[in-house]
């Protein structure tokens, strides 16, 4: 079997090409042509319903994923919101207690125009999931590690109880990639990301991705596809591509930065609780590492005081940049509370880091003067 990090090197190197490209040229065509007949002279025929670009990437994220189809979208929301959209009217939903804000916005949207019926557990282990599994469960969302806390989610377990009440399992997959955790083969059925986060890895290509196992009946999100038309443009996939090429190489570094910071951050006295599932003192540490080659490049923490104790903090970093968002060479430090915006369930106290390439040095020094800044 061939090594994770060695497909990801040739990502996007695989198509044939008439000069002999090793990278795949972009197909920016939004149209192709046709013989007499009218039937297409290739594989496509109109950009949006498919794209040289665009099937490379998909191929790609389909076989690194484990998975038999991938859709990929202009953004992690649109792909998310097409497994959603694939449910009926008035059909139940479970998603987790502490989820990525986006998600829950989303599900509230869909509750309103579509009638879904949702509940919100909690998925953790000693959680009370089984409480909110219904008959009509058709559908449940899991995220694991959660944003913005950090929970933790054992995969396998839910997946027998989603099978077990006839629902499919769904997860987000967007803070792991398949480099640190592989949901499908944990029994997962679908699996969505925001390559803007990880995948392409610079801050600058918004896109998403939703890739199923084969008894997932996936051609209606292929519909949804290519009827709503949020396709990812064929310049995106191929920055996607190039971004993937080096995933192997930045998620080593960041995973490893982040464990140093979040045993610093758990020794420090202005630091109430870290939450790092790579920490022995995180409740499912052992969960976590049945399920994760490594723990991320996300940490987030609780100062040992107020609101304004956690904006001050944030707002004095230097090293680390003040913005939404994850997974890029840079890194980032948010109060999330205020990210999240007025329905936020988050503890007003949390900090959120997205560790990046920088020096470990580098990053401690600028956190540790946060931590020391008087409010």
């Amino acid at each position: 079997m061939t090594h994770a990090h060695t497909l990801l090197a040739q990502a996007g190197c695989g198509a044939p090409d008439p000069h002999g490209a090793v990278v795949s040229p972009i197909h920016l065509s939004t149209t192709f042509e046709r013989d007499r007949s009218g039937a297409p002279l290739g594989r496509f025929a109109y950009s949006r319903s498919g794209n040289p670009t665009r099937y490379e990437l998909e191929r790609f994220l389909a076989v690194f994923e484990g998975g038999s189809e991938c859709a990929a979208f202009s953004s992690g929301m649109a792909a998310s919101a097409a497994v959603l959209e694939t449910l009926e009217p008035g059909d139940h939903i479970v998603i987790p207690d502490d989820v990525y804000h986006g998600t829950r916005t989303l599900v509230a949207d869909l509750m309103r125009s579509k009638g879904l019926q949702v509940s919100t557990a909690d998925m953790t282990p000693s959680g009370n999931l089984s409480d909110h599994v219904r008959p009509d469960t058709r559908l449940i969302w899991a995220e694991t590690p959660s944003n913005p806390q950090l929970r933790i989610t054992d995969l396998r377990d839910v997946a027998d109880r989603a099978h077990a009440a006839g629902a499919v399992l769904v997860a987000d997959g967007t803070w792991t990639t398949p480099l640190l955790q592989r949901p499908l083969d944990l029994g997962v059925d679908v699996v969505v990301h925001s390559i803007t986060k990880y995948m392409a890895g610079h801050s600058d290509v918004l896109g998403g991705a939703v890739v199923a196992n084969s008894s997932y009946e996936f051609r209606d999100v292929r519909r949804i596809q290519e009827t709503r038309g949020a396709v990812l443009d064929p310049f995106d996939c191929f920055l996607a591509l190039r971004g993937i090429r080096t995933l192997g190489v930045r998620m080593e570094r960041q995973c490893a930065s982040a464990a140093r910071l979040a045993e610093l951050l758990d020794g420090h006295p202005r630091v109430a609780v870290v939450h790092y599932p790579g920490l022995p003192s995180h409740p499912h540490h052992a969960i976590a590492s049945g399920q994760m080659s490594a723990f991320g490049a996300m940490v987030s923490f609780e100062i040992d005081g107020s609101r304004r104790d956690a904006l001050a903090a944030v707002g004095a970093a230097q090293v680390f940049r003040r913005a939404t968002s994850l997974g890029g060479t840079e890194s980032l430090i948010e109060h999330r509370a205020t990210a999240e915006g007025p329905n936020s369930r988050t503890p007003e106290n949390l900090v959120r880091l997205s560790v990046g390439l920088e020096h470990v040095d580098d990053l401690w020094a600028d956190l540790a003067t946060c931590l020391d800044v008087p409010t």
